[in-house]
C-alpha cells in the first residue's frame, strides 16, 4: 500500500522518485493532477499546500468543479478462475458480485 498524507482536507498519495531524489504527492480524487515534489514531510506539506492553492484558483477562474465526479459503474479484468471464484464466493453468500465488491469495499479503510 502506498503511503498518503492529508493536505487542507485532500488525501494525496506520497512515493519517492529515485531519479529526482524526492518524494513525489499527487492529490487523488481531483478533476485533474495536481502533484507537488519535497525532500522532506515538512515540505510536502508546504508545497502539496500550494499546488492544491493554485490548482483551486485555476478551476475557480474556469468555473470548474475541482473534485472528480465518478459514474458508480466501472468494469473488473479478471482471468477466468478469478471470475468463477468471484461467482461462487457471492453464490456461497446469496449475494450478487455487486453485493460482494460492494461488502468487500465495505471492509476496507480509506
Amino acid at each position: 500500500m502506498k503511503n498518503t498524507m492529508t493536505i487542507n482536507g485532500y488525501q494525496a498519495v506520497i512515493e519517492f522518485d529515485p531519479d529526482a531524489g524526492l518524494f513525489r504527492g499527487e492529490f487523488i480524487g481531483l478533476n485533474d493532477g495536481a502533484d507537488f515534489y519535497a525532500k522532506s514531510v515538512k515540505d510536502l506539506q508546504k508545497e502539496g499546500g500550494g499546488s492544491l492553492h493554485i490548482f483551486m484558483k485555476m478551476c475557480k477562474e474556469k468555473g470548474i468543479s475541482p473534485i472528480r465526479h465518478y459514474s458508480g459503474t466501472f468494469q473488473v479484468r479478471l482471468s477466468e478462475k478469478e471470475h468463477a471464484r468471484a461467482v461462487k464466493m457471492a453464490a456461497a453468500r446469496g449475494i450478487s458480485l455487486n453485493q460482494l465488491i460492494r461488502d468487500s469495499l465495505a471492509g476496507m479503510e480509506t
